[in-house]
């Protein structure tokens, strides 16, 4: 089967300054990872090493980059899952870490436990030999600028990070390999200003991510409060079965707007090997490898 690769950069109102940068940061993860998959890389790897590159692209919301919390700290929220085995692994709110997509991963070989949170998951980060990072290396000027500013405007509300002006960058990939195996991978540092140990939806599996070989494999980026109602992931894939990956990732953008009452994307892929995107939001960074291998990445606009 012919690989597949697609990866975004968050859903939002992405002004035109910061264009560029989403655009050659998702462009990057493809360009890095997709040669590789021709070369045999399984999704499982796949999705882990893309993330990675946008986890370390201090553009996105996600490892360096991240959002401060209210406490002026830096949280991260993880998930990568396999949909050949239906296993996973996910991290919630662990600090001073550049790769919280890759400590899942470890999350997922362990035996007695899939989602870990906090400083335990720290604490098993150093069990499985992850270099922990001084919280000063995730700290960009624009996010402290930005914390800066709205720590103490009490008009500023989480959802604004997704319906307005505000930046929001989640990222993840989504796989399927020679093999015929899916595979998805969420990361983020949560929303701007979020309460301490505040977990949204990235690392919730059928949430922030969702794969099966039998029905498909999705990857989320918006309002985690109202991604979680719709379990967006999963009921994006629920729709494969009877329409394109196109049309079901539009109609989940329309169980996120009604019932949800939120904002948001989605990117996915079938078992067949389609590619699926949409939003709510103004825009949306992707990038994908299509059917000559070539990497197309853009911002879409509503």
């Amino acid at each position: 089967m012919k690989p597949r690769l697609i990866v975004h950069g968050g859903a939002w109102d992405i002004p035109d300054k910061f264009v560029d940068d989403h655009v050659n940061g998702v462009h990057t993860a493809i360009s890095e990872i997709y040669p590789k998959m021709e070369a045999g890389l399984s999704a499982l790897d796949a999705v882990e090493q893309a993330v990675n590159i946008l986890e370390l692209d201090p553009t996105f919301d996600a490892g360096r980059g991240a959002f401060l919390n209210a406490r002026g700290d830096i949280e991260l929220d993880a998930l990568i899952m396999d949909g050949a085995a239906l296993d996973f692994g996910a991290v919630c709110a662990v600090p001073d870490l550049m790769h919280p997509v890759t400590l899942a991963r470890h999350v997922m070989g362990a035996k007695d436990f899939r989602i870990l949170a906090g400083q335990g998951a720290l604490e098993y980060a150093r069990q499985c030999g992850m270099e922990t990072v001084d919280p000063r290396e995730l700290l960009t000027e624009r996010e402290l600028a930005f914390y800066e500013k709205i720590k103490n405007d009490e008009s500023f509300t989480p959802i604004n990070a997704f319906s307005g002006p505000t930046p929001s960058d989640t990222v993840g990939a989504v796989a399927l390999d020679m093999n015929g195996d899916l595979a998805c991978a969420t990361s983020t540092g949560g929303t701007p200003r979020k309460h301490p140990g505040r977990i949204g939806d990235s690392p919730v599996i059928g949430s922030g991510g969702y794969a099966d070989n039998e029905l498909g494999a999705a990857s989320s980026t918006g309002y985690g409060e109202s991604l979680l109602r719709v379990m967006l992931c999963k009921t994006a894939c629920d729709f494969l079965p009877h329409h394109s990956a196109m049309e079901s990732a539009a109609r989940s953008m329309d169980v996120l707007l009604k019932r949800g009452k939120g904002y948001g994307g989605v990117i996915m892929l079938s078992p067949q090997g389609e590619y699926g995107f949409a939003h709510n939001t103004p825009r949306m960074a992707f990038a994908y490898a299509d059917d000559d291998g070539q990497v197309q990445s853009r911002i879409h606009s509503r």
